[in-house]
């Protein structure tokens, strides 16, 4: 045992892990409703949001995205009626500005004009980073789970990285790029693969540990600076949580309700693991990437990596034990329902990923599948 890990053990025995907090950050695509190309319009579109939820929203890196953030919610149900109204008011926002608020995880067809947001800080990273910044917008969802504790929360992230490719391959949600099918379930996960700073989220003895590393690699350059921070898993630089950014922004909220849970329910069980004194194994991080990329590239339509096993299995059985490994905490935080039932709705309808192609493949229009896409986002 580290000299960090009593400390964690300590905060997770104070900690009631069957009421954690979680809130949401949802991304959003505009697009044209003819071209399906994305459109310069997130000025226009977040002054056009009601002044009840302007306060929830923020411009994001390209013009052609903004961002919906829940406040800090209890429970699965407050989640899901505040995704449901913050996506209806962007939704008719968007339309206000004769284009469509679309939830998908890469852009579908093109992004004409790739102009960043007067953010000092956004021109900072693209004078550091150069062209890798004009890649076209992508968007994902993240969610934020109540740790206050940062020794705590290092730890949680350790406990979290085997079961995050299992995560993944449920949210694939952008395999289309440039108006064809990429190969891929998630593109967004491939392009931001040529981004240094981002990736699988190491193992860390300690906050220390996670201190000492975040300076060596600002050092090199290879972090513009500590706050790009920007793992799959994170103690979050803005608020006492751990951040989960691994998912391609979701199709429906069902889909988002279902990312939620798990994740809350990870955390909740590793909180409870690190007090009996459990420890995350170190697995390599060449490993973990590997998981990564493969999820990123199946979803759920073939095999996964269990790194706890070291084999490839067929990704259902991973789902599964995920299932099973946090129903203890699902039940204790009285989402054990809800997260079972959108599971079997996943098992039967598919990722976002296999329902965009389904969709492509009846009707031979991407145009109709992105249409489908923005009527699902509008309506929650």
């Amino acid at each position: 045992m580290t000299p960090a890990q009593p400390t964690a053990a300590a905060a997770a025995r104070s900690l009631d892990s069957s009421l954690l907090t979680v809130g949401v950050e949802e991304e959003f695509l505009l697009l044209d409703p003819d071209s399906m190309e994305n459109v310069p319009a997130a000025e226009a579109v977040l002054r056009a949001l009601p002044p009840e939820v302007r306060g929830q929203s923020r411009p994001e890196f390209r013009h052609s995205m903004i961002e919906m953030v829940t406040p800090v919610c209890t429970s699965l149900t407050e989640i899901r009626q505040q995704l449901q109204r913050l996506r209806r008011a962007a939704a008719h926002a968007a339309d206000m500005n004769g284009t469509r608020l679309v939830a998908i995880g890469a852009t579908p067809v093109a992004e004409p004009f790739r102009t960043t947001t007067g953010n000092p800080r956004y021109q900072a990273i693209l004078d550091h980073y150069g062209p890798i910044v004009d890649d076209p917008a992508v968007c994902g969802c993240h969610v934020h789970v109540g740790v206050p504790d940062r020794e705590l929360a290092v730890q949680v992230c350790n406990h979290l990285r085997p079961w995050l490719p299992v995560v993944q391959a449920l949210t694939v949600n952008s395999p289309f790029h440039a108006g064809r099918d990429t190969g891929h379930a998630s593109w967004r996960a491939m392009q931001l693969d040529r981004w240094p700073a981002l990736g699988p989220s190491p193992w860390f003895e300690s906050a220390e540990d996670l201190d000492r590393t975040v300076d060596l690699l600002v050092a090199s350059g290879i972090m513009l600076d500590d706050h790009l921070v920007l793992w799959h898993a994170r103690p979050s630089a803005t608020y006492p949580t751990v951040e989960v950014r691994v998912a391609d922004v979701c199709p429906t909220v069902d889909d988002a309700v279902l990312l939620t849970g798990l994740v809350r329910a990870l955390v909740a069980t590793a909180i409870d693991d690190i007090a009996d004194g459990r420890t995350a194994p170190p697995i390599p991080d060449g490993a973990v990437r590997a998981a990564h990329w493969n999820a990123a590239h199946q979803g759920l339509g073939g095999t996964l990596l269990d790194l706890r096993r070291n084999r490839a299995r067929p990704a259902w059985e991973l789902v599964d034990e995920l299932a099973a490994t946090v129903t203890a905490a699902l039940s204790r935080n009285g989402d054990l329902p809800e997260v079972e039932t959108r599971l079997a709705g996943l098992r039967a309808h598919g990722t976002g990923a296999d329902r965009q192609r389904r969709r492509f493949q009846r009707t031979g229009d991407l145009r109709a599948v992105l249409a489908g896409l923005a009527r699902q986002t509008a309506h929650g």
